[in-house]
């Protein structure tokens, strides 16, 4: 039988190896997902990404 440490005297590895052994996992994610609309201006999208001509304006045949 293991003696009983309090988790503020544990070292940090021993902290870490607590808390992983308590923690449940999810099968799937709980997060609940929205699509965002296409519309809608966002900074980090690409500027190319928006338009879906593949190359209209450049290709010269």
């Amino acid at each position: 039988m293991k003696k009983f440490i309090p988790r503020e005297k544990l070292g940090k590895k021993a902290r870490k190896q607590l808390d992983s052994e308590q923690r449940a996992t999810w099968t799937f994610s709980p997060v609940t997902k929205k699509v965002e609309s296409k519309k809608l201006y966002n900074r980090k999208r690409k500027s190319h990404d928006r338009y879906d001509d593949y190359c209209m304006g450049f290709c010269l045949i």
